[in-house]
């Protein structure tokens, strides 16, 4: 066995520790959700008042180039490395560095000579392309990242890569902001974007050394993509499936009807950005450490499944029940009452997505990348089918009703992950949906007593909280609450 491999899949760290951090992980990821947010709406609230809508407009045109070109500075290798079963070799760690900066420069390259037919296109003033090549190095900057961000991943230290995720978007913001109020307009995201970059890529080499090296292993690169490429893959018909969708139906729907249905998907899908996307970015490495140990991969399986579901089903549940009222009391909020179907219909993609996206998560983490590729191709081949012909047809209620019917089909995602993990759907998904019910049907009575207030929705949030948080108790048993003293232990351990 060559020097540096490992076919012990905890030789880097044992399976307790990855139990234990991995709870802490998502803690710590939920934390950072939170102060991100908060830091990013106080900054953007600052920005409009200090900059022009033409401004903010120039930077996500500039932004969305530089975003659809970063997308081919990866082959997947980075997955492929957190995913690898034995400890990643050096000339692993390397080649994925080579490659990747190769792809980066020619990407950069592109930009470059690109610049004149995009200046034209979008009648960019030289501050504009300015920010383009400010976003082109930032690029580059994140590249550098890649290995040690893996690394740390690898051994699920979140709470390491956290850092310098949070001394990013605030040093953004806060130069961004200040220039901005110094009158210097867009050149304020292009120099904010350049601090940002630079100071996460010396916090990073601080928290987690790695001396970069050039190297080449055609074995390696051989091993790395055969996973790579069918990850990078089911990143593209993401891409098709969701953003290539939206610019159609913006021909279909028109500016108005997007926006509604645009809307619905903000909402419905908050809940998932806010509880799952931590869940599954900590539980990826998590389950590929203990992908040989199947009786406690089974159980990690299903308790992470439980967890999203525990806070995602109530979520979306009191969301519909309280738009209502918003929609009616909110100042000018009246104008989305068309949206609350589509919100309702989307929400049911949401409730199988807090299922079927974990378990492709798994699925990734196991080496089953080839079955999660027939998946996506499967819900991307429903999405393009059903929603523009049911937009074609009702609007934006059959766009959403399309969008549902796809969440529906996910039950074909749980029987075939459930044919290499036996993980439990009740004790997952079963018990947290049926105590989201009963909170559920107590707030419908509860609000049909109610007057349209804001007293009365605290009143309906504090009532769901309690309600729902008394029949969990019932349903799950006194485990929930050693989960939650675990959960808080983890956070604050070394």
């Amino acid at each position: 066995m060559a020097t540096g491999e490992h076919l012990d899949p905890t030789d880097e760290i044992n399976l307790e520790t990855v139990k234990s951090r991995a709870v802490r992980g998502v803690v710590v990821l939920t934390g950072r959700t939170f102060i991100l947010s908060i830091i990013s709406l106080v900054a953007t609230a600052f920005l409009t008042v200090f900059l022009e809508p033409a401004e903010f407009g120039v930077f996500w045109i500039v932004s969305a180039i530089v975003n659809f070109l970063a997308y081919f500075s990866d082959v997947g290798l980075a997955a492929a490395l957190i995913q690898k079963k034995e400890t990643p070799r050096d000339a692993d760690l390397k080649t994925t560095f080579t490659v990747q900066q190769i792809l980066v420069l020619v990407l950069l390259l592109v930009l470059f000579f690109a610049t004149p037919f995009l200046t034209r296109v979008y009648n960019l003033s030289f501050e504009g392309k300015l920010l383009l090549y400010a976003l082109g190095i930032s690029l580059f900057f994140s590249s550098l990242k890649t290995i040690p961000s893996t690394l740390l991943e690898r051994r699920l230290e979140f709470g390491k890569l956290v850092i310098p995720q949070v001394l990013e978007n605030l040093v953004y913001n806060l130069v961004a902001v200040y220039l901005a109020f110094r009158g210097f307009g867009i050149l304020s995201f292009a120099v904010a974007v350049l601090a940002r970059g630079l100071v996460g890529l010396i916090t990073i080499y601080i928290l987690q050394p790695w001396i970069p090296g050039i190297a080449f292993s055609k074995e390696s690169l051989k091993r790395l993509l055969s996973y790579g490429i069918p990850y990078q893959a089911n990143s593209l018909l993401a891409a098709i499936k969701d953003d290539g969708l939206t610019a159609v139906l913006g021909g279909i729907l028109g500016a108005g009807g997007l926006g509604f249905l645009g809307w619905a998907q903000k909402w419905a899908y908050t809940p998932l950005r806010l509880f799952m996307d931590h869940v599954t970015k900590v539980t990826f490495p998590a389950f590929a450490r203990m992908q040989d140990v199947k009786s406690d991969l089974e159980r990690s399986v299903t308790r992470s499944i439980f967890f999203i579901c525990f806070l995602v089903f109530p979520s979306v549940v009191g969301l519909l029940i309280l738009a209502p009222i918003l929609i009616n009391i909110v100042p000018r909020y009246e104008k989305w009452a068309p949206a609350l179907i589509p919100l309702a219909l989307i929400s049911i993609n949401t409730v199988f997505a807090a299922v079927t996206t974990q378990l492709t998560n798994l699925l990734n983490s196991i080496g089953k990348i080839k079955t999660t590729f027939k998946l996506m191709v499967m819900w991307t081949t429903l999405a393009w089918l059903l929603v523009p012909a049911l937009a074609i047809k009702y609007g934006v209620n059959g766009a959403a009703a399309g969008y549902a019917l796809v969440g529906v089909s996910s039950v074909v995602a749980i029987y075939v992950a459930r044919r290499f993990v036996s993980f439990s759907l009740l004790e997952s998904a079963g018990r947290p949906l049926a105590a989201t019910l009963v909170m559920a049907m107590a707030l419908l009575i509860a609000r049909s007593f109610l007057p349209v207030t804001f007293l009365s929705v605290w009143v309906l949030i504090f009532l769901g909280a309690v309600i729902y948080g008394i029949s969990v108790y019932l349903i799950v048993g006194v485990s929930i609450v050693s989960d939650v003293r675990k959960s808080i232990r983890s956070l604050f351990s070394k």
